[in-house]
This record gives C-alpha cells, structure tokens and sequence, in this order.
C-alpha cells in the first residue's frame, strides 16, 4: 500500500472528475449520441401534452414514474445541450458526494486516499453509465445517502433521498425496504416519500390523466417483470445459464430471487448491529446494491454502475485494513478489468450478457464475506472483553 499511496491520493479522483468533464464536452458537442436522454425528454413532451406516457407494445422507451416526466420537463425546456448538461451533473454530483460522506463516515486514516483509491476502480465499470446519462446514477447516489441518513435516523433526510431514488427509477423499492426493515421507526417516513412522489404529478396534470398513466405504467412493471418473451435481454443471474442454453424457468429464477432477499435482509441486519457505524453503511449498500444488480430481472449491463463505487470503496478499505496483500490486488484488477469489458466493442460483444452477473459475484461475494468476518471479529472480541476479570480493591 505504500507504493500505492503517493500515486492514487490524487490520481483517482483526478481521473474521476476529468473523465466527467470529457463527458460534459461530449454532450455539448452530441447530446443525443450513446445517450438515453431522448426518452426522458419524450416523457416530459408527452406529459406537458396529456398524451400517453408508455408504449406498452414496447419493453424499451420511456419505462419511468410518472413524477420522473413531470419534474424533468425544467430540463426540458432547457433544450438537450444545456438540459442535458445540468442532467449529468446532478447525477454525477449526487453520486460523488455520497461516495464523500461515506469515506468520512468510515474514520480512521489515509481518507483522501480511499476516496481517490476506490473511484478509480469504479471508474470503467461507472463510466458508461455516465456517459449515457442513466437515472441509474442519481439513484445509486440517492439510494446510498438514502442508507446513510437512515443508518443516523436522519427524518428529514431520508424523506428526500427516498423520494429522490424513487423519482429516479422504481427499483428504489428495494432498498426503501431494506432501510425500513433496519429502522422500523423509519417506516411511516418510507411511506410518506412513496405517497409524496406518486402525488406530485398531480400538482401539474388533471387526475383523470394520471389515473390512466399509473394503471399502465403498474401493468408494465408486472408484465416486465415475469415476462420473458420480450427481446430484452437480461443481464441478470440467469444469463449465463441462458449462454450456454440451460435457461432457468422463471418459477425457478423467482425463488432463487427471494431466498436470495432473505439472505441480503439477513447480512444488512448482522450488519447494522455488529459493524461499527460508518463501515456497516458501506457494508449495507454494498450488499443492497449486489442484489439489485445481479438478481433484479430487469438488468442490463449499464446497471452494474450501482456497485461499481461501493465495490471500490470496499476494496480500497480492505487494501487498508489489510495492508495490501495479494487478496486486495486480485479485486482491484477484478473489477478494473470488469469495467474495461464495456469498452472495447469486441469484448463487449464476447462477454454480453453472461459476463458482468458472474465477474460482479466473484468480487461483491467475498468483499461481503469479509465484512460479515469483520462483524464476528468485533463479536468475539467485545466477548472476551466482557469475560476479562476485573481486579477489586
């Protein structure tokens, strides 16, 4: 860790907000290039319009909440270069700063390093993300303060997040029911956030409208979810069993996703209560932001982003705690590696769709192993600390 040191105080994070800034000159100069800002804007078009959001013959296209149209249409009216310029950098800086407190929160030394350490492992995975200017990056950083500002019983904050991440995509369910489950108090104010954004459109459209766009957009949620004749191809655990022609039948993949829940819910909870504050947060997300990408049904490659930035926030602090080692070097490549697979075209082609579910595994599978180390060995040794005699006199 030494040799790493000196370099990556400033090279990470340096590479992390100028790779941005190529970004932004890209949108100037092609806003609607490797981008999926068009959909958003037609979402907002046709919400100011009154006409119908969704294309239900159509898996792809404009696949948000009705809020999401309603509070892009500032946006929209900026037009697609500048309205898009500002759409990048909210995600963006959304993401950042929740990478920032999470360091913060962690303690301890070397925290610039961590920073810097961790977003250049996330950044290929991170990037294509980015680049596209998927909602996925204004919910992973939405979800993440979301965690944060529950972990703290932060009311006011985790009514905001919340209701960001659910504008931001409805998959944000997940990880409301995560925080509910680990902070019951919490409940009511989860709740209060669902009913808030599903309310919000109706600030800017007649009800009748909304009513008929909310009944279509629930039925598309279902079908898309237990529908698997669509030419959307998952990226999910099943695709690599579907590569190599052993498709899981969705009965199946649906009770491998929920004995799946069960065992997340059960690793978030040993979590919160046996790891210290700031680690059990990034521990939580990480776990969190492993199903969502590997065992949600509706995954393509861009949304393994989610757990690119914790993944490398985690094997930064592994490489700290560990003092480096061979272990924390293997990751490191592992998902550097991983994000340079939706790079170069070819391999992108080679690896699509059974790659990224396999490669993500092999690295969040242990980083959570080891959390889950951790915890017991803080359990033990707060044990033996308690058993120790105590001298009177």
């Amino acid at each position: 860790m030494t040799m790493s040191k000196p370099v990556f105080d400033r090279l990470g994070l340096g590479l992390w907000i100028g790779a941005f800034l190529v970004v932004l000159v890209l949108v100037l100069v092609a806003p609607d290039t490797r981008s999926v800002l068009p959909a958003y804007r037609y979402g907002s078009q046709e919400f100011l319009a009154g006409r119908p959001l969704y294309n239900v013959q159509s898996e792809m296209g404009y696949l948000y909440a009705p809020a999401f149209a309603a509070l892009y249409v500032p946006l929209f009216k900026l037009g697609p270069h500048l309205g898009g310029l500002v759409w990048h950098i909210i995600g963006f800086a959304v993401l950042t700063f929740a990478a920032m407190r999470q360091v913060r929160k962690l303690g301890g030394g070397e925290l610039q390093w961590l920073l810097s350490f961790g977003l250049f492992l996330a950044l290929p995975m991170a990037l294509g993300a980015i680049r596209n200017g998927q909602a996925t990056i204004l919910l992973t950083g939405a979800c993440w303060l979301l965690t944060l500002s529950a972990l703290e019983g932060r009311r006011a904050e985790t009514f905001f997040w919340a209701s960001v991440a659910i504008i931001a995509k409805p998959t944000a369910i997940i990880m409301l029911l995560l925080v509910g489950a680990l902070r019951l108090r919490l409940i009511p104010v989860l709740v209060l956030a669902v009913l808030f954004v599903l309310a919000l459109p109706y600030a800017f459209a007649p009800a009748s409208y909304l009513n008929d766009q909310y009944r279509v957009f629930g039925g598309m949620l279902t079908s898309m979810a237990v529908d698997n004749t669509s030419h959307f191809v998952p990226t999910d655990f099943t695709a690599p069993f579907t590569k190599i022609g052993l498709p899981i039948p969705e009965f199946g993949a649906t009770i491998v996703r929920i004995v799946m829940a069960l065992f997340t819910l059960s690793f978030v909870i040993w979590f919160d209560r046996k790891l210290e504050r700031g680690t059990a947060g990034l521990a939580i997300f990480l776990t969190a932001t492993f199903y969502m990408c590997v065992f949600n049904p509706r995954v393509e490659p861009n949304t393994y982003a989610m757990i690119a930035v914790p993944a490398g926030l985690a094997i930064a602090l592994l490489w700290r705690e560990e003092r480096g080692g061979a272990v924390a070097s293997v990751f490191s490549v592992m998902l550097f590696l991983t994000g340079l697979t939706g790079v170069v075209r070819h391999i992108q082609d080679l690896t699509y769709p059974w790659f990224r579910p396999i490669a993500v595994t092999l690295i969040a599978g242990p980083l959570i192993w080891w959390f889950w180390a951790r915890a017991r060995g803080k359990v033990t040794r707060d044990k033996v600390m308690d058993e120790r005699p105590v001298a009177n006199g």
